[in-house]
């Protein structure tokens, strides 16, 4: 997703229409995502097949803006319809946050559109929008994707609208290497950036076999590879989504310094900030001190152990905490000046602590 610099004309069509949404939550290392970066492919630089595939797939893909309107944060990201009664798939970083959402599509229509169902862990969301149809849709694919195929993606990265990003599928079942990303994923080649998340992988046959969630980008920024969460039609993720399922990752409310993670000792989790209202504040967690400009001053707690298991960084926390559920009891264990502590507490789902996304 790309944030949005224009926040006071999104705050004004907020009140004339339903509004936008599009961010990857969490990014300083909260329970949540990170968000993505570079590059593009003009239509005139496609093959020919490839831009048979475009143009025949492009009024189905759309621009989805979102914006919070306590926090005034905008964003913009892509989406595309997958029934012609309006329900749009995208990323679910994409309305994390939002409250007000639109979509703009390639006919020049914006229309206000609400969040029907979502999961979280898997990075997808479904919208439904607050429109007349029939809309054009993009077929998902009815077999499963195939590595060293060519693929192309259309988003709205760069400043562009709808434009294509082409590429290949690297490989299957990628691991994300960050436990806050969905895992499982298509790794491809295709040049993507902030704007494309939620947007259509598609396939020479023009059906969507995925959706933009993240990318790798190298010291410099540029993109060096690109990954999507795989759909096919009724597979149970779709399935679970077409039936309005909300399923959402679990968190204890902690936001974790991911610059000084790890380099502790013991080696753990160091906590930055704990979340207002959320079981962690409850549970009498503490968060680190900080100077005028922001930076590490004295350290709070820092976590090193979940349900007995050794946690030695934020991303180990991270991922023992998402092994568990909604609901479930997991207990800390973290050292507060030298001393190790433990605390039991409640996980809850992440949409219910919004403090988690604040600076």
């Amino acid at each position: 997703m790309r944030l949005l610099p224009w926040l006071p004309v999104l705050l004004l069509l907020a009140l004339a229409a339903y509004l936008l949404p599009d961010r990857l939550p969490g990014g300083r290392g909260a329970e949540g995502l990170a968000p993505p970066a570079t590059t593009r492919t003009l239509p005139g630089a496609l093959p020919e097949g490839a831009q048979k595939v475009f143009v025949r797939s492009r009024p189905a893909v759309v621009q989805v803006q979102s914006l919070n309107p306590r926090t005034q944060e905008g964003g913009l990201g892509t989406g595309f319809f997958i029934s012609a009664q309006g329900q749009v798939l995208t990323a679910y970083h994409v309305v994390a946050t939002g409250k007000l959402f639109r979509v703009q599509t390639l006919s020049g229509r914006a229309m206000g559109a609400r969040v029907t169902a979502y999961d979280a862990g898997a990075d997808v969301a479904l919208l439904q929008v607050e429109g007349r149809g029939p809309f054009p849709a993009l077929n998902l694919a009815t077999r499963p994707p195939r590595a060293g195929e060519t693929v192309l993606a259309i988003g709205n990265s760069g400043g562009d609208f709808l434009q294509p990003r082409r590429g290949q599928v690297l490989r299957l079942s990628a691991e994300a290497g960050r436990a806050d990303f969905p895992q499982g994923t298509l790794e491809m080649t295709a040049p993507l950036a902030p704007g494309d998340s939620g947007g259509p992988i598609i396939d020479g046959n023009g059906q969507a076999i995925g959706v933009v969630s993240y990318i790798r980008v190298d010291d410099s920024g540029q993109t060096r590879a690109s990954y999507a969460v795989p759909v096919t039609e009724g597979n149970a993720l779709i399935a679970a989504l077409r039936t309005g399922a909300q399923r959402d990752v679990p968190v204890v409310g902690l936001i974790f310094d991911v610059v000084h993670s790890g380099m502790t000792d013991p080696p753990g989790a160091v906590v930055r900030r704990v979340a207002r209202g959320s079981p962690a504040e409850r549970a009498g967690l503490r968060g680190a001190t900080l100077d005028r400009e922001g930076r590490l001053a004295a350290l709070g707690d820092v976590i090193v152990r979940v349900d007995g298991r050794r946690t030695r960084d934020a991303n180990e926390v991270i991922g023992a905490i998402r092994q568990a559920k909604v609901g479930d009891t997991v207990r800390l264990g973290y050292v507060r000046n030298g001393e190790e502590r433990e605390a039991q507490i409640q996980l809850v789902g992440r949409r219910s602590v919004p403090n988690l996304d604040e600076p």
